[in-house]
């Protein structure tokens, strides 16, 4: 555990309100939704979108929901997230610390933290905490600690860990948390990932005519599933399938979470309601979208879900949790800074 230079580690997430009260989700849903990268719309209508019709009438529904989840030591997200800092910390020298994109700990925070404990630093290696590259999570992340370091004229540099949806490590830590979960009895396993418009993944498309342009766009060789959402996510389910033997016909994709029209299907929300009408009475499901259990995870799947399928006839109904602060994915993401600083730029974003 040689620090070599001056460096650190930020870990990015997502972020949370700062409790479960209508004002702070107030607070936090319009510093989400007006975002241009989760709502691209111009600036005017995103405000009169965000701020005249969507946060006044989803702020109560919104803290109603994280009020099921919340925890005596507050948002799952954050205390998830500073578990995995602190697992994090025992592998490695460098001081780890982490930020939000939404919310606190905000960037500004945790780079002033970071000095505080290295005053000489020289490099902080950012690891955005999402598997695949979308324009709302992994691209947003980055964009924002960028113009923050440039805001504040921080003389350290900045490096950034690349979406990891195919990397060996991530995905022998994913398939070993899931084989457990294989012992018991179940007619079909469902990845549930988070969805995302179709138009942001023909925005992130850097060839401007490859994705979304045919069915079997994904499975095309192209220079924009570097930074195709869907083809990321398919690619996850094909290695963790391969890596746990599971038969053709027993597994399947969807997208949840959706909001208006265009969004990426099969939904799953729809999904959840047909398959016992199909005959999948027992149903495994992951997020592998999500590294550290949220709002998506734990009310709209394990809870909503699970009340979906069970009421359209299903028997049995488990969420699979995210990887959280599994001993194989804290040595995966040890494993990524040690070769680093070792001289390996494999998992840089370029």
């Amino acid at each position: 555990m040689t620090q070599t230079g001056k460096r650190a580690i930020l870990l990015m997430n997502l972020g949370s309100p700062d409790s479960i009260s209508t004002g702070d989700l107030h607070t936090y849903l319009t510093e989400f939704l007006m975002d241009k990268r989760v709502i691209d719309y111009p600036w005017l209508f995103r405000k009169i979108l965000v701020s005249g019709l969507i946060v006044p009438f989803r702020a109560k529904k919104s803290a109603e929901a994280y009020e099921t989840i919340w925890t005596k030591e507050g948002s799952p997200l954050i205390v998830l997230t500073r578990q995995l800092q602190a697992a994090l910390q025992q592998l490695v020298a460098e001081p780890v610390e982490i930020a939000m994109r939404y919310g606190h700990p905000s960037m500004e925070e945790a780079y002033q933290r970071l000095l505080q404990r290295e005053p000489q630093l020289e490099e902080v290696i950012a690891i955005p905490l999402y598997p695949h590259y979308a324009m709302a999570s992994y691209e947003t992340a980055v964009e924002y600690a960028q113009e923050i370091h440039r805001r504040k004229k921080y003389s350290f540099r900045l490096t950034f860990i690349k979406p990891f949806y195919n990397d060996s490590h991530y995905l022998q830590a994913l398939s070993e948390h899931i084989r457990p979960w294989l012992k018991q009895p179940y007619d079909h396993i469902l990845f549930s990932y988070h969805g995302v418009p179709g138009r942001h993944i023909r925005k992130s498309d850097p060839t401007g005519n490859h994705c979304l342009q045919s069915a079997g766009c994904c499975d095309t060789a192209s220079p924009a599933h570097a930074t195709c959402y869907r083809h990321q996510c398919f690619s996850t389910t094909r290695e963790i399938v391969r890596l746990l033997n599971i038969p053709e016909g027993k597994y399947s994709n969807s997208f949840q979470s959706r909001l208006g029209k265009g969004w990426l299907q099969p939904f799953t929300d729809i999904r959840l309601e047909e398959m016992p009408k199909e005959g999948i009475k027992k149903l495994l499901i992951l997020c592998p979208a999500f590294v550290s259990d949220c709002l998506e995870t734990l009310e709209e799947i394990a809870m909503r879900g699970k009340e979906t399928f069970l009421g359209a006839g299903g028997e049995e109904y488990a969420m699979i949790p995210c990887l959280n602060v599994d001993s194989r994915w804290v040595d995966a993401l040890a494993g990524w800074v040690g070769d680093y600083t070792a001289g390996d730029k494999t998992m840089i974003l370029d």
